[in-house]
C-alpha cells in the first residue's frame, strides 16, 4: 500500500477544515448561503496557504447534490455526492485545472475556451481553475478577457496566483480578489499537534515550534517538513533531530551570545563563534534566530504585559525575559538593526563565519560606552570638580542674548598683567575671587577658565560658517536706499510672498530687485535697473501671485527699465546691516567679554560675530 503524505492526506475537503484563513472562508461562506456569485474569483498568497484547495472546496460547494441528491448551492459540500468524491479524485469532467506555468501560451488558453460555449455535462457549472495565471503572456491574458468579462451563466472562473504584480489590471478588474495570508507560527503550531495525534506520532513541543516558524507561513510546508522530521527521527519527533535536519541554531548558543554582548565580554563572543562554526551551524540562522529574540525582547522591553503574547507556554520566555531586563532598550534596537544588515554581508566575507565573527564584533564596537564613561570620569577623582564645574563657581555667566557668541581668543601667557600693576579701581565679583587665590592656583585655573569659554564658542581657526543671505539681498549690498513713498508697502507685500514660496527663481529676483513707481486704476507700474529681468514670463507669474495674495483679479503689472533707489532687496539689505552692527555693538560693550578682554588678554577673532538669522525677512 503507497503512502500518502501529509499535505495530501489532510487537504481540507471543506470550509470548516481551512486553516488561517477564515476572513476568505467567511466571505465565500456568505456569497454561496445568499447565491451572490460572482462569476471570477483571484486567490492570491504565498505557497501553501490553500488556493488550489479553496478552489476545489468552491468548484464542490457549487455543484454538490447532496446525500439524496437533491441538493443545491452550499457553503457546506457534503463530500459524498458523485460530484464531491469526483472533485476531490481530480476525475470531475466539468472542473478543469491548467497549470499556466506550463500552458503560459495563447493556444493553450483558445483550446480552454472552446469548451466554455458546451453547457456541463454532469453537474451545475464549469468551474476553469487556473494556477500560477501571471505566467500567461500578453496575448494568452488578452485572448481570455472578453470571455472573463462575460462568461455564460453556468461558467465560473478561479485564478491563483503567487505574484498579483504581474497579473495585467484588465484581468484584476475582472475578478472578486482575496489575499490568502501566511499562517502565524501559532496557528501552524496547532494544526501540527492536531495532525501528529490523529497520526499517533510522539512529537515534542519544541520540536514542533521549530518546524512551525520554519516553514514561514506555509502550511504545506509545515507538513512537509513533518514528513522528513518522522523519517528522519524514525518514526518521532525531539528537538536534537528536528535542530539536525533544519540547521537551526539551538537558543542557547543565542543567549550566550546576547548575554556576553550585554557584559561585553569578547571573549565569549568569539569562543561561541568558533563553537558554532564547529558544530556546523549556520551563520544565517544564527542571526536569525538573534533578530527573533532581540525582537521579543523588545516587546517585553516597551509592554511587559504583552511579552509572552500567546506563546506563554515557550520555556525561552524566561531567559528572553532576564535578557530583556539586563540590556538597554537602545542596545537592543541597535543589536536588532546590526543583525538585520548583517545577514546581507555573509555572502561577501570569505566565509560566512568569518562574516558571522565580523557581525558579532561589530555589535559588541557599537555597544554604547556613555554611561561607562561617564561612571569613570566621576569616580577618578572623588570629590574635585571637573573644571569646567569649577570655574561656573567663581566666573558670573551672562544670560543668553539674541546674538551668535563671538570667537574669543586668548592672549600669550606673557600678556597677562601683573598684580602690581593692575588698576587701583574696584575689581568685578569674578576678579576678587580669583584674587583670594594664591599665585599658584591662579595661575593653575588660569587656563581652565580660558578653555570654559573657549569651548562653547568657535575657535580662530575655525570660524563659523557665514549665514546666508536673504534673496536679493547680495545684489544690493553696497546700493545705496533712498525710500520712495510706496517703497515700505511694496518691500512688505513682496518679503510676504517669498516667505510663503509663492514665487520663485526669476519671478522672486524681480520681485526683490524692482521699485513700485505708481498704482493707477488697477495698474501697477515696476522698476528695474536690469533689461534681463523685464521677462514676459517673470512678469506674468508675478501678477498672478499679487493676485491670489492681495484677492485683487483686476490688479495689472507693468514693467519700466530705469534708475531705483528703494527695492525690497534693498531693504532688506540695510536691515541686515543694522542687525550686524546692534550685535558687534551688543558683545562689545557685554560687561563680560569687557572683563575677559581686560583680565586675561583675549580679543574678539573679527568677524565671528553673526546676528541670529531673523524669522521673517
Amino acid at each position: 500500500m503507497s503512502y500518502l503524505v501529509l499535505a495530501r492526506k489532510y487537504r481540507p475537503k471543506n470550509f470548516s477544515e481551512m486553516v488561517g484563513q477564515s476572513h476568505v472562508v467567511q466571505a465565500l461562506g456568505n456569497a454561496l448561503a445568499t447565491q451572490r456569485l460572482h462569476h471570477a474569483y483571484l486567490f492570491t498568497g504565498t505557497r501553501g496557504v490553500g488556493k488550489t484547495t479553496i478552489s476545489r472546496i468552491l468548484a464542490k460547494s457549487l455543484n454538490c447534490l447532496g446525500p439524496d441528491g437533491q441538493g443545491g448551492i452550499t457553503a457546506t459540500p457534503c463530500g459524498v455526492c458523485q460530484a464531491c468524491t469526483d472533485i476531490d479524485s481530480g476525475r470531475f469532467v466539468d472542473y478543469t485545472e491548467l497549470d499556466a506555468a506550463s500552458n503560459r501560451g495563447v493556444d493553450e488558453i483558445a483550446q480552454l475556451l472552446e469548451q466554455a460555449v458546451y453547457k456541463p455535462v454532469v453537474g451545475r457549472f464549469k468551474v476553469f481553475m487556473i494556477d500560477e495565471v501571471h505566467m500567461l503572456t500578453n496575448t494568452a491574458f488578452n485572448a481570455m478577457l472578453k470571455t472573463l468579462e462575460e462568461p455564460p451563466e453556468y461558467l465560473k472562473f478561479v485564478l491563483a496566483t503567487t505574484d498579483p504584480q504581474k497579473v495585467p489590471a484588465t484581468v484584476l478588474s475582472r475578478c472578486l480578489q482575496f489575499n490568502l495570508r501566511p499562517m502565524a507560527p501559532e496557528t501552524v503550531l496547532e494544526h501540527l499537534t492536531q495532525v501528529l495525534g490523529i497520526e499517533n506520532v510522539p512529537a515534542e513541543q519544541q520540536a514542533l515550534r521549530l518546524l512551525a516558524r520554519a516553514a514561514r507561513g506555509s502550511m504545506r510546508d509545515a507538513l512537509s517538513l513533518t514528513d522528513q522530521a518522522i523519517a528522519f527521527g524514525s518514526g518521532s519527533l525531539d528537538e536534537a533531530s528536528v535542530r539536525t535536519m533544519l540547521g537551526s541554531v539551538d537558543r542557547s548558543y543565542v543567549y550566550r551570545l546576547l548575554d556576553a554582548l550585554a557584559r561585553g565580554d569578547g571573549k565569549t563572543v568569539v569562543e561561541t563563534s568558533e563553537a558554532l562554526r564547529l558544530n556546523g551551524l549556520s551563520a544565517a540562522s544564527t542571526l536569525e534566530e538573534m533578530t527573533t529574540v532581540l525582537q521579543r525582547m523588545a516587546v517585553l522591553q516597551a509592554v511587559p504585559e504583552m511579552g509572552a503574547g500567546d506563546d506563554g507556554a515557550d520555556p525561552d520566555i524566561a531567559e528572553t525575559a532576564r535578557l530583556a531586563q539586563a540590556l538597554p532598550a537602545d542596545e537592543t534596537q541597535l543589536l536588532y538593526s546590526l543583525c538585520l544588515h548583517g545577514r546581507g554581508e555573509l555572502g561577501l566575507a570569505p566565509d560566512e563565519y568569518a562574516g558571522l565573527t565580523m557581525v558579532l564584533l561589530r555589535l559588541l564596537a557599537f555597544k554604547p560606552q556613555a554611561s561607562a564613561a561617564a561612571k569613570l570620569g566621576s569616580a577618578a577623582e572623588p570629590g574635585k570638580k571637573p573644571h569646567s564645574e569649577a570655574t561656573r563657581a567663581n566666573v558670573p555667566v551672562p544670560p543668553a542674548r539674541p546674538v551668535a557668541a563671538p570667537a574669543i581668543a586668548p592672549e600669550p601667557a606673557q600678556r597677562e598683567p601683573e598684580p602690581s600693576a593692575r588698576p587701583a579701581a574696584p575689581e568685578p565679583a569674578a576678579r576678587q575671587n580669583f584674587e583670594q587665590k594664591q599665585p599658584a592656583a591662579q595661575a593653575e585655573r588660569a587656563q581652565p577658565a580660558i578653555n570654559s569659554v573657549a569651548s562653547s564658542v568657535p575657535l580662530p581657526e575655525r570660524q563659523a560658517p557665514p549665514q546666508r543671505p536673504q534673496p536679493g539681498a547680495s545684489a544690493a549690498a553696497v546700493a545705496p536706499l533712498v525710500p520712495v513713498p510706496l517703497g515700505e508697502g511694496w518691500s512688505q507685500t513682496v518679503n510676504q510672498l517669498v516667505a510663503a514660496e509663492a514665487v520663485a527663481a526669476l519671478t522672486r529676483e524681480l520681485g526683490l530687485q524692482s521699485e513700485l513707481r505708481s498704482q493707477a486704476e488697477g495698474l501697477w507700474t515696476l522698476r528695474v535697473e536690469r533689461e534681463s529681468l523685464n521677462q514676459v514670463a517673470a512678469r506674468e507669474k508675478l501678477q498672478a501671485a499679487l493676485q491670489a495674495h492681495l484677492g485683487d483679479a483686476a490688479l495689472r503689472l507693468a514693467v519700466e527699465v530705469g534708475p531705483v533707489t528703494d527695492t525690497p532687496a534693498r531693504r532688506n539689505a540695510a536691515a541686515q546691516a543694522e542687525r550686524q552692527r546692534a550685535a558687534e555693538e551688543m558683545i562689545q560693550n557685554d560687561p563680560f567679554v569687557q572683563d575677559m578682554i581686560r583680565d586675561w588678554g583675549a580679543k574678539i577673532v573679527p568677524g565671528s560675530i553673526r546676528p541670529l538669522a531673523s524669522k521673517s525677512i
